[in-house]
């Protein structure tokens, strides 16, 4: 057994769901280490950022909008309620469920990691030109999209 890491395979090299899953994990770090230093995962910035792209919603509504389970939303909407940067106000339109709005605390909170994870997309992406950069996410995005499920809501939903 050689002291020096052996080469990956070239079979294996050439596997891009392979080369999507390591890319992801780096991808995962860097951004998770970057929310850690200041006490924030990347749920947190999910909810802020849904709140502040599409307003105030229920808590059933960012679960739909970030992808975030609703039995782990609870916990991420109190992290964020005990920190000031959102409030729940009971629903005018039905009193049995509170509209989540984000507060101006909330607001720089978003700016802040919005400038951390911006910093880590920079570090993850440095080897390619900004063109590549463009061309990457185009691609993802178009990966995405095809494989993902129909939203329950739409017509086109079984």
């Amino acid at each position: 057994m050689s002291a020096t890491p052996e080469p990956t395979p070239a079979r294996l090299r050439a596997i891009p769901s392979r080369l999507i899953a390591g890319v992801a994990a780096v991808a995962d770090r860097l951004v998770s280490e970057r929310l850690a230093a200041v006490d924030a995962r990347k749920w947190h910035f999910a909810v802020l950022t849904a709140l502040a792209e599409d307003g105030a919603a229920s808590q059933a509504e960012l679960s739909r909008r970030t992808g975030i389970y609703r039995s782990d939303m609870v916990a991420v909407l109190n992290e964020l309620g005990d920190a000031a940067y959102i409030r729940r106000d009971p629903d005018p339109a039905d009193g049995r469920r509170n509209v989540i709005t984000l507060t101006s605390a909330g607001e720089r909170r978003l700016e802040r990691l919005g400038a951390l994870i911006a910093d880590a997309q920079r570090e993850l992406l440095a080897p390619l030109a900004s063109g590549q950069r463009d061309e990457l996410t185009r691609l993802l995005t178009v990966l995405i999209e095809h494989h993902r499920p129909p939203h329950p809501g739409a017509p086109d939903a079984k």
